[in-house]
């Protein structure tokens, strides 16, 4: 690191530090107040709204801003002219993906997973303590984090596997080229 420089050597610092702010801080705050909650409401339909309004928020942001920024990946789901639910997925570029920030896409990944093992774990709280209603809080809840791990999960395989084809291909394309350019000089 150069002190005099005062700047931080490339990747140890996140790229889009306000893009890694609000995807966690919607994870923690559905999760804070949920948890907080009975210490100053005891009314249920608060807690019910409130922490669906932020596990929803989270959602959109993960789904829509975070994860094509930190990760590179979107995704969405929608219902052809048959009725059938077909998952859209997008990716950067090869080269724009071999720049992503790994500590972004390391924070995006583990948030990611752990709040919806936190929803689990809360869930069987509210079961252990025979909470019917609140089970429902965390039932939608953690439905919203888990469809964003099923989308973004296929996401980042259909990435793979665009990349994998594209690096066949141009193997391919090279090998066929140089065979080609051999039987032409000969």
């Amino acid at each position: 690191m150069d002190l005099n420089n005062n700047q931080q050597p490339v990747g140890e610092n996140y790229s889009h530090p306000e893009i890694c702010f609000f995807h966690v801080l919607f994870k923690a705050a559905s999760l804070a107040f949920y948890i907080l909650s009975a210490l100053f409401f005891n009314n249920f339909v608060i807690i019910f709204v409130v922490t669906v309004l932020l596990a929803a928020l989270d959602f959109w942001v993960v789904k829509n801003v975070s994860g094509r920024i930190l990760v590179g990946l979107r995704w969405w789901n929608e219902i052809d002219d048959n009725g059938e639910s077909v998952w859209r997925f997008e990716c950067l570029d090869q080269e724009s993906m071999a720049r992503m920030n790994k500590k972004d896409s390391w924070l995006f990944w583990w948030t990611l997973y752990l709040t919806a093992i936190l929803w689990i774990f809360l869930g069987i709280f509210s079961l252990i303590r025979f909470q019917a209603d609140y089970c429902l809080v965390v039932g939608v809840c953690l439905t919203l984090s888990i469809a964003n791990i099923i989308g973004f999960t296929r996401c980042h395989k259909d990435a793979k596997k665009q990349l994998q084809q594209f690096a066949a291909q141009t193997f391919a394309g090279q090998v066929s080229s140089r065979i080609s350019s051999a039987f032409s000089v000969v």
